[in-house]
């Protein structure tokens, strides 16, 4: 007011000032089905959008799209649209003119969708190969957003079918666009209630909540200072200097400075930076020391935010057991593990070993009772409904010899160890009886516990093929500058950088500084399975030499590894025959209408 008492009338705030109210916004919220993952080289097959304002829809938008070429099988079974459905659906270019005709202004729209990058990606992608400008809307991806509002004791993930659940949507979500995007306009109808309480009312407050900085972010930046712009291992501890976050990079100043910022938007990062109170690193010669060190590290001081790589030792195997009747059995960590007794691993879970086991109860007649058989237990013991299926000779009760058990063991020890051939034969059999006979879930369970026999035993063969190996010493050229890593019994011995100019001193000089390192005859002698799978990729890559291997680097020929490639190319097969038949139905359907 002026001295009059007269209220100034120079100044009155706009819509802009105040910033635009949620219940005014005009949101579309879309979905998409692609061909595949990557925007350079799938294409979309089906898009589906609603439009809210209010709280009410007021619109919504769905078309098929032909994507040019075959719908690959196993998109097909997620999403249930075959090349039949497309054949006459619009090209992209004309549903993208129809789609934008549908959003309207990026003045008055908001696009929502659940994991707006893929989608909006595919977008965007669409447009430049069309020679048309990607009209800049406003964004919101509700996957990130309710990283925030919703908590982990909630949901058990953020996935839509999750989200969709916990806010109770009207539609459950099902791989289908419009579908979607409709249980998302619940998911973001939930989010918007919840966001209430946080006094976000505004669009730009929407906008705002993933992107902020937080206190501690702030104040915390020096902790980025002065550090080298080199590979290494940071660790970020608290007041009483316990670990609690350990990660790896190449370049330690700019990876610990990204905490600091806007992009850093996981929820538990925010409360470990919450917590810290200093950042150490190490720095290490080459990148693949930096992810060694840091398995280790994780492995030993077991940092409450780190997620992976905490209990390595805790991975389930599976084994023989040591004993005159031997059975088949899970075990954690691979100390007890030896090639004589024969073992499978390490398997994702329990659920998978326990799959894994019951593919060689399949094949082999090997008993599946627990007690230690003796002379003693055969005299109390009786034989079980396994020796009437002809799965088990019974040896609880002396109706199978040691010399015969003992061949069977020695076959199961081979199979696991050398040949899965009899074990990939013998359950394909099995599993194409089983379908002529129309019991299909009977031979996919079949195909499952092979499949989880096969994983696990592949990624073991992998490892042994490695940690039997005395030393290997590998090389990578990079303009004037080499890099020299030894390993030793599948274990990171040393490694080293040098001016390539300098390759001999620097082999003779990794050589002698090398960490010496045993075999003691166990699965791993020297590291964890971990390890040896970041050593094998390592090695795999296509810019290194090997320079020297001391010992025999070698895997079965007829090993998992080759059971899997068997399952694989079948896979392929299968795949190209039903784009075949799919694109002869189609066309044969298309010629007669």
């Amino acid at each position: 007011m002026n001295e009059s008492g007269e209220l100034e009338r120079g100044w009155q705030p706009s819509f802009d000032d105040l910033g635009r109210n949620l219940i005014d916004t005009t949101f579309v919220v879309l979905d998409l089905e692609t061909t595949g993952g990557s925007p350079k080289d799938c294409a979309i097959t089906e898009i589906g959008a609603v439009k809210v304002r209010g709280g009410e829809v007021i619109g919504e938008f769905q078309t098929l799209i032909n994507p040019g070429g075959p719908i690959p099988a196993f998109i097909t079974v997620l999403t249930g649209i075959t090349d039949a459905m497309v054949i006459s659906a619009p090209p992209i270019g004309e549903a993208l003119f129809s789609l934008y005709e549908f959003l309207g202004s990026p003045e008055e729209t908001v696009l929502v969708a659940h994991n707006a990058p893929f989608d909006v990606g595919f977008l965007k992608a669409a447009s430049e190969k069309l020679g048309s400008p990607w009209p800049r809307y406003q964004v919101i991806d509700t996957a990130r957003i309710t990283r925030y509002v919703v908590n982990r004791d909630e949901v058990r993930d953020f996935k839509l079918s999750t989200l969709a659940t916990f806010f109770g949507a009207q539609t459950n979500p099902e791989h289908r666009a419009l579908a979607d995007a409709r249980a998302t306009v619940d998911v973001l109808h939930g989010v918007i209630e919840r966001l209430g309480s946080f006094g976000v009312t505004t669009l730009e407050d929407l906008k705002g909540f993933t992107n902020r900085v937080t206190e501690a972010q702030r104040r915390k930046r020096h902790f980025a200072e002065g550090l080298p712009n080199v590979p290494g291992v940071y660790i970020f501890k608290d007041q009483s200097g316990e670990p609690l976050y350990i990660g790896t990079t190449r370049n330690l100043r700019n990876r610990v400075r990204s905490y600091f910022t806007a992009a850093e938007t996981r929820k538990r990062i925010h409360d470990m930076i919450a917590l810290a109170e200093r950042v150490e690193v190490i720095e290490t010669p080459t990148i693949i020391e930096a992810e060694i060190r840091e398995l280790r590290l994780i492995m030993q001081k077991r940092p409450r935010f780190n997620r992976r790589s905490r209990f390595q030792e805790k991975a389930i195997w599976v084994k023989l057991t040591d004993e005159s009747y031997p059975r088949l059995t899970q075990v954690k960590g691979a100390a007890t593990l030896s090639d004589e007794i024969g073992w499978s691993g390490p398997f994702n879970g329990r659920d998978e070993a326990d799959r894994a086991i019951e593919a060689l109860h399949d094949v082999f007649p090997i008993r599946q009772c627990k007690p230690r058989i003796t002379l003693t237990s055969m005299k109390h013991a009786s034989a079980c409904a396994l020796l009437d299926l002809g799965k088990c000779g019974a040896p609880c009760v002396g109706m199978q010899s040691l010399d015969s058990y003992s061949s069977i063991t020695s076959e199961i020890r081979f199979a696991m160890l050398s040949d899965a051939r009899e074990m990939l034969n013998e359950l394909n059999k099995r599993m194409t009886t089983l379908s002529l006979q129309e019991r299909f879930e009977e031979a996919a369970e079949v195909r499952n516990r092979l499949g989880a026999y096969i994983r696990g035993s592949s990624r073991g063969e992998r490892i042994r093929s490695l940690t039997k190996v005395e030393e290997i010493l590998t090389l990578i050229r990079s303009g004037k500058t080499i890099e020299l890593v030894m390993i030793r019994y599948g274990r990171l011995a040393a490694t080293l950088t040098a001016p390539a100019e300098n390759l001999a001193s620097a082999i003779s000089a990794i050589s002698i500084s090398s960490e010496v390192v045993e075999d003691d005859g166990t699965v791993l002698p020297a590291s964890s399975h971990e390890e040896v799978e970041v050593l094998l990729r390592y090695l795999e890559r296509d810019n290194v030499e090997l320079l020297e291997v001391k010992g025999q680097w070698a895997r079965a020929v007829f090993g998992a590894g080759y059971a899997r490639s068997q399952l694989e190319d079948l896979k392929a097969l299968a795949q190209r025959n039903r784009y075949k038949e799919d694109f002869a139905s189609s066309f044969e359907r298309s010629r007669q209408r």
